[in-house]
């Protein structure tokens, strides 16, 4: 079934195939990655859309000699099949197995690890302004897609890209957007060759050094020539950050792609300066199913590729998205004044409803994630009240603009925090792991933490109805099945609970989800716990009551142990001088590869079992025995 895909251990052997073969292993390729994926989860639709450009690229490029970067990385899985690590599919995303996206711990075909948008163009500009100095003949390809380009770094990367005349460098915009439409086909075909080959551009060059002792002339030239290929192909934009660019063509036919590849590639090694290949591809191309419904199949988990995916008819519990995104409907139907603003994750962040429900209040804003903070500071100056939907990793994009536009402002401006905490396969680079770390430092903003779905909507309430910048956390997948109500409940600010009072001297301060789980380990030594709600503000009386009446505390969160919630306990209790013993159990100072999430939290000890095992492995000799107060403290 895989002939031609079996005896392609590198690259190298592809580019020794006849051109002829290669429809061929672009269908045994796709046919493999759909088997792979329904068996083990993962992205779908996008890897599907990228079968023959990534073929292409490798027959042309010498990699990994010459550099070639995937943006965001989620479609690399031919790439990843194509370089050696076909085997390894099995284990995609899964722990000890290869990650969703590029890494270039994994592969020396992995130039650059990516997984966040729009970072393609400034690596690769790098690289082959690196090669240049170094005197090197490669040639540096990004390949980038039509969202990732609405973000402002890819065009800051091409706006200094330009300025490089003769940089060896090639931007693939990979456009899964717009259908193949006529003017894509044969006379496109030709346009791009003819643009992209020796003659068109000698004959440039020529008419450049003629025109050169008539200036007025040259620009008129210059402008006739733009404009007239701008009637056929939308090449003004990109011509102006100082691209040649050639296309669109139909990004599945291979009979287009290789040639004019050769072509562009060949340029750019010439120092022809930077080049803008427009190449327009289809989300699922192959598989009918994910043809028409790219989205569901963007990042399906396993399912029979010949019936496709099939609903649960099993009763799920609530996942934190669904309990938001109810929500968000809710309250948008009692305040008018609430405005959703999500970048490009509608179905991530659970808005879909919204968007139908609201549409006239509802802002995608694309991957801009800086674009989306200020574009909410401006509408809580106005007076109405925005939601950002964002997920944790990702605010970390938009980190000068919260603290600049809105904290300092003090704008009611609030953040749905989705994924914090560790995601599971999707790995370090999508884990939310430093955000309370970094905006528990902030002035004005309040921070909280739901143990539970009932609180998350209890939280969500409290926090936009205060009149200053607030975010909400909350870790992908289901809480422990609490179900929620839909009467609006506010919680006291900065106010904590006791959940469970114990009588081993040991108080566990639960920060968010993990406060189940720590009730667990409290059943088995006895211990006080403290549902603490809000990390900004603190529940300062709580903890300095709990300071003053146990021996030992413990603090427990689902981020960073660095600067996080237990890190904000110690300097309260610094601050007033108590010394007590503390145990800070958190995510540790490293990054967190991809597994099972479950799987994951259990390694880091954060299950009940790892939880009871940290706070005895501690405390448990002391507390075994009548020690007075004064030694347990001092120990």
């Amino acid at each position: 079934m895989y002939e031609l895909l079996d005896s392609i251990v590198d690259p190298q052997v592809l580019r020794g195939f006849d051109r002829k073969q290669l429809p061929e292993l672009a269908e045994q390729l796709r046919a493999f990655i759909l088997e792979s994926v329904s068996k083990s989860g993962g992205h779908l639709s996008s890897n599907l859309g990228t079968v023959e450009l990534t073929i292409a690229l490798h027959y042309v490029l010498n990699t990994p000699y010459d550099r070639l970067i995937w943006d965001v990385g989620h479609q690399s899985y031919p790439h990843k099949i194509l370089t050696g690590r076909r085997e390894q599919m099995a284990g995609l995303r899964q722990r000890d197995g290869i990650s969703g996206f590029p890494r270039r711990c994994e592969s020396q075909y992995d130039t650059f690890g990516t997984a966040h948008s729009s970072t393609s163009i400034s690596a690769a500009l790098g690289m082959a302004r690196a090669a240049q100095r170094q005197g090197e003949q490669r040639v540096a390809v990004a390949v980038i897609g039509d969202g990732a380009m609405s973000a402002g770094m890819a065009f800051e990367a091409m706006n200094n890209a330009g300025v490089y005349r003769d940089v060896p460098l090639v931007v693939v915009l990979n456009d899964n957007d717009m259908s193949i439409s006529p003017p894509v086909g044969a006379l496109n075909r030709y346009l791009a060759r003819l643009m992209s080959g020796r003659c068109y551009t000698a004959t440039k060059r020529g008419l450049n050094k003629v025109l050169s002792v008539a200036p007025s002339i040259r620009e008129l030239a210059r402008r006739t020539e733009e404009h007239a290929k701008g009637m056929i192909v939308p090449s003004t934009l990109f011509e102006e950050f100082g691209f040649n660019y050639i296309g669109p063509i139909d990004g599945h036919d291979l009979d287009a792609l290789v040639p004019t590849l050769q072509n562009v590639c060949a340029l750019a090694a010439k120092g022809e300066g930077p080049q803008f290949l427009h190449v327009v591809t289809r989300k699922g191309q192959g598989y009918k199913l994910a043809e028409a419904d790219p989205v569901l199949y963007h990042g399906p988990g396993k399912f029979n590729p010949e019936i496709g995916i099939v609903p649960s008819t099993k009763l799920a519990k609530q996942t934190f998205t669904q309990v938001f995104g109810t929500w968000l409907c809710d309250m948008a139907e009692q305040d008018a004044r609430l405005i959703a603003i999500t970048p490009a994750m509608r179905e991530g962040s659970g808005l879909v409803e919204f968007e139908q429900r609201f549409p006239d209040r509802y802002y995608d804003v694309g991957i801009a994630e800086q674009h989306a903070v200020t574009f909410a500071a401006g509408l809580a100056c106005e007076g109405e009240k925005p939601v950002v939907a964002i997920y944790s990793t990702f605010l970390q994009r938009g980190y000068d603009q919260l603290i600049h536009d809105v904290a300092l402002q003090n704008l009611p401006v609030m953040f749905a925090l989705d994924r914090a905490g560790l995601v599971g396969a999707d790995g370090a680079t999508h884990a939310g792991a430093y955000d309370i770390s970094f905006l528990r430092c902030i002035p004005n903003l309040l921070l909280m933490a739901p143990a539970d779905e009932q609180e998350c909507r209890a939280l969500l309430t409290t926090a936009f109805m205060q009149n200053q910048p607030s975010a909400v956390r909350y870790p992908r997948g289901a809480g422990v099945g609490v179900a929620t109500r839909k009467e609006w409940v506010t919680l006291p600010l900065g106010k904590g609970e006791i959940r469970r009072q114990g009588q081993s001297g040991v108080a566990i301060l639960a920060f968010g989800t993990l406060l189940y789980p720590a009730l667990g380990a409290a059943d088995y030594l006895d211990a006080t716990v403290a549902n603490m709600r809000f990390i900004k503000p603190l529940d300062e009386a709580l903890v300095l009551e709990l300071a003053r009446t146990h021996r030992a505390l413990v603090t427990i969160e689902e981020g960073a142990i660095a600067g996080g919630a237990g890190s904000a306990c110690l300097e309260l209790l610094a601050a007033h001088g108590v010394a007590v013993p503390v145990l800070q159990l958190g995510l540790p100072d490293r990054f967190i590869d991809h597994g099972d999430q479950a799987e994951l939290l259990s390694s880091c000890g954060l299950d009940a079992q790892g939880i009871t095992s940290a706070i005895t492995q501690r405390f448990g000799v002391l507390l075994t025995r009548d020690v007075p107060h004064a030694d347990f403290c001092a120990h």
